[in-house]
């Protein structure tokens, strides 16, 4: 990752991860940071006039948030949402699945207009409508503070489509993330939004997942890919795209420069989209994370994309997950990583696919090379339990019995590892660093679930998550993870 991209100030990125909510739904790895807030004057009144203004436009501009709201729901004939009361002078505000309805959704957008903290909003699956988006369209052409909105499961359909793709193209706001998952858009939604795209520069990360796009719109997708210089996040999962729109996604790629996360997870690329995206790696500077899971590609589509492995040097996690594919194909792939000296590659997902000790002993050559490296697969042939509850013993608690004999804190321990001396790492720096350092051994298994211990997000770990006095929160090790 998201998932997170080429990563913007590092205080922008912990900006965005104090906004984030907790759920992990939404990772990236690699994900796109906020640009810095938009800075322009605010419009006349007169000149800013909305379907959204209430009547008494004095009254809209002195009462506080929550007496307007009251008012708004008054004026449209909705019951309040106590959710949005209670947390208006909150900056994440999460009304996913609240029944809003476009009244509901009017009323929000008429508080929202004056409101200077929420920066990101949720409003996933509540029939908002055409009224609904165009209240809101109308809405971030006033309010300069959101930066987040996420409409997806509303089915928009082809008049949605329309709204967004008029304000995309008129965008001052300071939105840079719009989700916009399973809303039936088809491929006259693809060509407006497109349109739209091919000048709009601001929005960073775009969410298209799980919508009626096939080929053509891939081909609307493509051609707005080799113009667009501001995405930096595409999520086109669970669409349609074939053949056609795999070839045409890749040739805009071939050109772009910015974007550096992609999903296409759950499409038909088969293996000329393989060829096609190998053909992308050789030219493409910029991406850092693709996701290619469930497109039908066998063996001879990765060695394919292995040929464009081979010469890559931004690629750092590559997801091959739910492919047809068997360990002739993972060896392919990560010889072509060995081969490859300039490789930052960090992740690769083969997570359907059963090894052999042969493939493993294979593996450890090509990371001791590249020891940022985890391949992640299903599980070796033949591997005996004992030996299978050895390479998983509980690395944490190695870490402690080390530092209990040295006396400092597992925080200590970690910070030392990060020439920064900072709380926060690189995954690729922060398992290269543990795979080569010789006070604790530790193998790649147990250095996969370090990782998830210490909260990884977009593409970093954090060692505040461990307390001065960590020993409390391991607990005992439990009886499966002992030692054999």
């Amino acid at each position: 990752m998201d998932d997170d991209d080429d990563e913007p100030l590092e205080s922008e990125a912990k900006d965005e991860a104090a906004l984030a909510p907790q759920s992990s739904d939404d990772t990236l790895y690699c994900e796109a940071e906020a640009p810095p807030s938009v800075e322009k004057e605010k419009p006349t009144r007169e000149d800013s006039e909305t379907d959204l203004e209430i009547e008494d436009t004095e009254k809209f501009f002195t009462i506080g948030q929550k007496e307007l709201y009251l008012e708004a729901c008054k004026l449209v004939g909705v019951v309040p949402a106590s959710y949005f009361i209670r947390n208006m002078e909150e900056s994440y505000m999460n009304l996913n699945h609240h029944g809003l309805g476009p009244k509901g959704t009017k009323a929000i957008a008429i508080t929202l207009v004056s409101n200077t903290t929420i920066l990101k909003l949720e409003l996933e699956d509540n029939s908002i409508m055409d009224e609904g988006i165009l209240s809101l369209m109308e809405m971030l052409q006033e309010n300069y503070y959101l930066q987040e909105l996420n409409v997806s499961d509303n089915d928009l359909g082809i008049d949605g489509a329309r709204i967004i793709s008029d304000f995309l193209q008129e965008n001052n706001s300071s939105l840079w993330k719009l989700k916009l998952s399973g809303n039936n858009f088809k491929e006259e939604s693809a060509a407006l939004l497109c349109q739209a795209l091919s000048s709009n520069y601001r929005i960073r990360s775009l969410n298209l997942s799980h919508n009626q796009f096939s080929d053509v719109g891939g081909e609307y997708l493509g051609q707005m890919l080799a113009l667009n210089v501001g995405l930096q996040s595409l999520n086109l999962s669970w669409n349609h795209f074939h053949t056609r729109a795999a070839l045409a996604l890749c040739n805009g790629l071939r050109s772009n420069v910015t974007l550096k996360k992609l999903d296409v997870s759950m499409n038909g690329f088969g293996n000329e989209g393989a060829q096609a995206l190998s053909d992308v790696l050789r030219l493409n500077s910029c991406l850092i994370y693709i996701d290619v899971s469930g497109n039908g590609i066998t063996n001879e589509g990765a060695s394919r994309i292995s040929k464009g492995l081979e010469v890559n040097e931004s690629l750092q996690v590559m997801k091959l997950f739910l492919n047809p594919m068997s360990m002739e194909g993972a060896v392919h792939l990560i010889l072509s990583i060995k081969r490859n000296t300039k490789s930052r590659m960090e992740e690769l997902d083969i997570s359907n696919i059963l090894v052999t000790e042969q493939f493993v002993r294979v593996l450890d050559g090509v990371c001791a090379l590249h020891p940022q490296l985890d391949v992640v697969y299903k599980g070796l042939q033949g591997l005996s339990s004992r030996r299978t509850t050895s390479l998983w013993t509980n690395p944490m608690k190695l870490i402690q019995n080390y530092t209990d004999q040295q006396k400092i804190s597992i925080v200590e321990f970690f910070k030392n590892l990060n020439p920064s001396q900072s709380m926060t790492m690189p995954v690729g720096e922060f398992r290269k660093a543990m795979i080569q350092q010789n006070k604790v051994p530790i193998n790649r298994y147990q250095v996969r679930e370090l990782v998830k211990k210490l909260n990884e997000k977009n593409g970093m770990v954090d060692f505040s998550s461990l307390t001065q006095d960590s020993r409390k929160s391991l607990g005992p090790v439990p009886e499966e993870l002992q030692p054999p």
